[in-house]
């Protein structure tokens, strides 16, 4: 696509319905766990965004047939035809869920070539938990020029984490699935995310137990079968669609989620202040008067997420009061307050700790998104700003959300692409 700014005339109340997209982070763990089945799968619900799109390059670079519509949002994933276990640097540079292919052409082909990830720049994502674990199940491990490399028969063995990792807990899950005997993980996460991709190998055949708690148990098998599974919605999108109907004060329905997912995002807007109703795949949002300053303190699930932080600090910089935002999960997820001190915005930021000041007005001014979450904090910005905001570098945001733009307009935001 040619380079191009997005234009957020602000200050407009949403009003409407809106429905939420298939997970981002459950979709980057699906596909590449396709890869170690015997037969062909079908995804379902998956979501038209970069991310999913950089894999089906990657996969049928690997020699597998993909077969992918963005209109029925359904992938059918051949991986009889894979013929090779390297993938590229220059691939894995276009995404930061790349290494999860370590993990499943580990125990598809016994080896695993793959170029360091890339992804958002939002501080150092260190990799050594996933390296342990695959040590700990007989992998051999090593980095050549910017290449990780593991080979190597898998042995079931008991895994502990020496920090919640939910990249590392996916990727030696993957890893462990065909792996002798039973491998036991320890410390695990427990992301929504996490227990779709147990449910996704499970629906193969597999046999995982313990997702959604910190100890995941996983019994090897030798075969997994062809199968059909629709992804879950997505919690962040969801969170950031109710972010955005509180920041502009409006009455907004959202569609297809799973309200139990968002409860720390839901009782930290009802802290501030908004009404948040609930009912089956449903979440209302509505205003009741002006947004109080609260503290946030990003956690892992069921803990307020760190892909919400962002967003919700927008949100933070019109309420009454000075709120405190401690980010404990990656150390350069602040940038998007910086850019939007242009907007009138009053933070301080000292380490890992965001001081917001809430003004009454934001003004509209050129800012840049310097990663996905950050982008979408800046579109929330804009929709609370007065006058027109200019967010370059929004490709960042179609890494992530599907159609946010569309999905905004639909109700009521003005909201435009402008070429650069």
């Amino acid at each position: 696509m040619d380079a191009y700014k997005l234009l957020i005339s602000g200050d407009i109340p949403l009003t409407g319905h809106t429905s939420v997209s298939g997970g981002k982070n459950t979709s980057v763990a699906l596909i590449p766990a396709a890869l170690m089945c015997d037969d062909p799968c079908t995804l379902d619900n998956l979501p038209d965004i970069e991310d999913v799109h950089v894999l089906v390059d990657i996969l049928r670079g690997l020699g597998a047939r993909v077969d992918y519509s963005t209109v029925t949002k359904r992938m059918v994933i051949d991986p009889r035809g894979v013929n090779a276990c390297t993938v590229p640097y220059k691939q894995t540079q276009r995404m930061r869920a790349s290494y999860y292919l370590l993990g499943a052409l580990l125990t598809r082909c016994g080896e695993a070539n793959v170029g360091y990830p890339g992804g958002c720049a939002i501080g150092n994502r260190p990799f050594d938990q996933h390296i342990k674990g695959f040590r700990a199940l007989g992998a051999e491990v090593s980095e050549e020029g910017g290449m990780i490399c593991a080979k190597g028969s898998l042995q079931g063995r008991t895994v502990f984490f020496d920090r919640i990792t939910v990249g590392g807990t996916i990727n030696v899950m993957l890893a462990a699935v065909k792996a002798k005997g039973q491998t036991v993980l320890c410390n695990a996460a427990r992301e929504p995310h996490v227990v779709d991709l147990a449910n996704f190998l499970n629906s193969m055949g597999a046999s995982v137990k313990g997702a959604g708690t910190d100890t995941i148990r996983i019994r090897g098998v030798q075969k997994l079968h062809a199968s059909q599974y629709t992804v879950i919605p997505d919690q962040i999108e969801t969170g950031t669609l109710m972010i955005a109907a509180a920041a502009t004060h409006g009455d907004v329905t959202v569609h297809g989620c799973i309200p139990t997912h968002m409860e720390a995002l839901t009782a930290k807007l009802l802290e501030m202040g908004v009404s948040v109703t609930d009912e089956d795949d449903a979440i209302r949002v509505r205003p009741i008067g002006p947004h109080r300053a609260i503290n946030v303190k990003t956690q892992e699930y069921p803990g307020f997420p760190t892909d919400l932080q962002q967003p919700m600090s927008a949100l933070l910089c019109k309420a009454q009061g000075t709120s405190v935002v401690t980010e404990t999960i990656f150390e350069s997820r602040f940038k998007h307050l910086s850019e939007m001190r242009r907007m009138g915005a009053r933070a301080r930021i000292l380490e890992q700790t965001a001081f917001i000041e809430g003004t009454q007005e934001l003004h509209g001014a050129p800012v840049t998104a310097t990663d996905l979450r950050a982008g979408a904090a800046l579109v929330v910005a804009g929709l609370m700003a007065t006058g027109t905001t200019e967010i370059y570098e929004p490709g960042f945001i179609e890494r992530g959300y599907e159609h946010l733009e569309e999905k905004l307009r639909a109700l009521g935001a003005i909201v435009r692409r402008e070429p650069v």
